[in-house]
């Protein structure tokens, strides 16, 4: 007896090899399963390819997250306007995009800063070339990596004193010796005509911002110092006068705000992360100098500042022509401070040059990478 087309005896007889099911399976063209278990298999299959598919999603997912774990420790010295880049990054989410999670922290600068690095507890602080140079000399595995760009420094003095010649016999307020802006003086002042120990006094005060130092100089506590533009600017919003001596870019004389700071072993074993976070930095550069409105929220945001004028001002001061888009170290500059330390205060210094304490390398890959090149055809 043969079997039906599609009966359950047809399936049957074919499982068993049945002599009437053999051609009657032929004619049918049918798989040998039950039709009831047909369709649990389909099921099965199915749910397994569900199963592996989310199973897949979440071994990319965790991957991913994976890849772009690693996290450095980022140091900054001072909350000014020269951190833009840095709060740019993190607002619009740079770090995250270029896979390094970044934890900024304060901290202060000159000793604490260096401290850090060598201990290892953050991995790239903000610090005067002069005081990695200092520390290098002395044994520390520090070097300077980059830059945040040119400083907007201005020789200051007190309502009083008008000119530059006015200052002899009178006391110039630094910061610390050693310092980005003590070597900043004892290089610039001469260019004025005033020697300094013989005809100017430089005041160390272990002030690092210069709108404190401004108040110093009005209470009548020193009589002259550096200052950054942004600062002048906020003493004339408030109808303080003070008088603008000189720019020592005029003559010639130049050095970093602030330089990117790391230790050798850093540089060494952590060199993709650096690296990424360089990406996200000069990139953040890149998008605040074509956004200005960018730029005002993040100086409202940090820094609180409302005032049009000055929000400007910090604009082209800190994301116009004095901030690079390839944040370079100033290797001038800081042969010019090496020259003047060594004479004076770090006899570890003599014969040493910007290069023993300049590691470029980072940013030559990045360069070489056409990243800039990229950024600059968007």
């Amino acid at each position: 007896m043969g079997c039906r087309k599609n009966s359950f005896r047809c399936f049957s007889l074919c499982e068993k090899g049945g002599k009437g099911g053999s051609r009657a399976c032929r004619d049918n063209k049918s798989p040998s399963i039950p039709l009831f278990q047909r369709g649990r298999s389909r099921t099965a299959v199915k749910l397994t390819a569900f199963i592996l598919l989310v199973l897949l999603i979440f071994a990319s997912a965790g991957s991913a997250q994976d890849k772009k774990a690693e996290a450095l420790n980022v140091a900054y010295t001072s909350a000014t306007a020269t951190r833009a880049p840095l709060w740019i990054a993190k607002e619009t989410g740079l770090f995250e995009k270029h896979g390094v999670d970044i934890r900024l922290i304060y901290i202060r600068a000159g000793s604490p800063s260096i401290s850090a690095l060598v201990s290892g507890d953050v991995h790239v602080s903000s610090d005067p070339a002069a005081a990695v140079a200092i520390a290098g000399a002395r044994g520390a595995p520090v070097v300077v990596i980059g830059t945040y760009g040119l400083a907007s420094y201005r020789l200051v003095a007190h309502p009083s004193i008008a000119s530059a010649q006015q200052l002899k016999g009178k006391t110039i307020a630094s910061v610390r010796a050693g310092s980005g802006p003590d070597a900043l003086l004892h290089r610039f002042l001469p260019r004025l005509g005033l020697v300094p120990g013989k005809d100017v006094a430089i005041l160390p005060t272990g002030i690092s911002e210069s709108n404190r130092r401004i108040t110093g100089m009005l209470q009548g506590n020193f009589d002259a110092t550096l200052a950054s533009w942004d600062n002048i600017v906020q003493m004339d919003l408030l109808g303080q006068k003070i008088n603008v001596i000189a720019d020592p870019a005029d003559f010639g004389v130049r050095t970093s705000v602030s330089d990117f700071t790391s230790t050798r072993p850093v540089v060494r074993e952590r060199r993709a992360a650096v690296k990424s976070f360089f990406r996200a930095f000069i990139e953040a550069s890149w998008m605040g100098r074509k956004d200005r409105e960018l730029a005002f929220r993040i100086f409202r945001k940090y820094l609180k500042v409302e005032d049009a004028r000055l929000l400007d001002s910090m604009y082209k001061n800190y994301l116009g022509v004095r901030n690079p888009l390839k944040p370079y170290p100033l290797d001038d500059a800081l042969d010019a401070d090496i020259e003047y330390l060594s004479k004076t205060l770090v006899p570890e210094l003599k014969g040493k040059s910007a290069a023993d304490f300049i590691d470029a390398s980072l940013l030559r890959e990045i360069e070489n990478e056409n990243f800039f090149t990229r950024l600059e055809q968007r």
